[in-house]
């Protein structure tokens, strides 16, 4: 028997009913023959962590805009938090690991360079509009391996498609990242925020303290328990009542006092105005743009606003920066 087999059957026999088990996958958008040694999921997986788009989220911007220090998360810390998370969850309920990791790792690849800056920049340039988890499926479908996409699995689409607040994923593998990606970034952000001093532990709402815990620490582990008490035989990933108004209202506190502070976003114009004049440069001037992003317009035909999108939301935070000095910043003579 092949190894993949004994891993198929081995889910079968020991995961939870309500798992997505490997062998019962709806499948990619073309068949491929199948891996002797992994399963589907853990194929997706490997193909997300040998992609360009996944290495570049190590110079993407999670909250804060280029911060001095080496502690701050970057979007690709983020992710792999929110797979650690994810994989904790989905092992105390018996689900598909495999399949939560590979959601996870891949929710954020479509991301801008300055985090949601980039991204409301280009969503209001563009006449399509922009939305990065719309774009994370974009990079596995279209954009990896030159045009040719990553044929990832119904499943590992479904949970990037639907990471966000309002999405609704159609495994618990998916809701589980679902609510992992949220816990995560309250929770890494907080830190953040406590480190760059725009917050601190006694100005948190004492209510919400009180419930969750008076520790980072203590409040992820009480999150994180109680969607595992309450989703256990149960057809959904669910939290309770109370535990769910405290994780929204400590987001809320978030927005209030860290997302929309000064000390965090005193950066946030120059980058907004900085995406969208690449923006309309590469739209006027698209042989400026990489070939393979030229050969989606000429050759795939792919509209010139939604390419521009996907070159630009390809950046790091410092290749972009690069960008915008070499087309708007003039050079000295030597340099020239």
């Amino acid at each position: 028997m092949i190894i993949r087999e004994e891993i198929e059957k081995s889910e079968l026999e020991n995961l939870s009913p309500y798992a997505s088990m490997s062998v019962y996958s709806k499948g990619r958008a073309y068949p491929q023959e199948e891996c002797d040694i992994r399963t589907v999921y853990q194929r997706d997986r490997d193909r997300i962590i040998h992609s360009k788009a996944f290495r570049r989220l190590k110079d993407k911007t999670q909250v804060f805009l280029a911060p001095q220090g080496d502690h701050y998360r970057t979007r690709l810390t983020h992710t792999l938090e929110v797979s650690q998370t994810a994989r904790t969850i989905a092992k105390a309920l018996r689900l598909n690991e495999d399949l939560v990791e590979a959601i996870a790792l891949g929710h954020d690849l479509g991301h801008t360079p300055f985090g949601h800056a980039g991204e409301r920049a280009l969503n209001q340039i563009c006449p399509s509009g922009f939305a990065h988890y719309k774009q994370s499926v974009r990079v596995v479908e279209l954009l990896e391996k030159n045009g040719k996409g990553l044929n990832l699995t119904w499943e590992v689409r479904d949970g990037i498609l639907n990471h966000r607040t309002a999405g609704s994923p159609h495994t618990l593998e998916g809701q589980i990242v679902r609510f992992c990606d949220k816990i995560s970034y309250i929770h890494h952000d907080m830190d953040d925020a406590q480190r760059a001093g725009i917050i601190s532990e006694e100005s948190l709402p004492e209510d919400l303290v009180n419930l969750l815990g008076h520790s980072i620490r203590e409040r992820m582990n009480t999150m994180i328990h109680d969607i595992v008490r309450n989703s256990i035989n149960q057809p959904q990933i669910i939290m309770s009542d109370t535990i769910a108004r405290a994780m929204s209202d400590m987001r809320a506190y978030m927005f209030e006092h860290v997302y929309k502070s000064p000390v965090a976003k005193h950066e946030e114009k120059k980058a907004i105005t900085m995406i969208t004049q690449l923006y309309q440069f590469y739209y006027d001037n698209p042989e400026a743009m990489s070939i393979e992003y030229q050969d989606l317009i000429y050759k795939a035909q792919q509209p010139k606003e939604r390419v521009v999108c996907d070159y630009i939301s390809g950046m790091t935070d410092q290749y972009s920066i690069a960008q915008f000095e070499k087309h708007f910043i003039p050079s000295a003579w030597d340099k020239l």
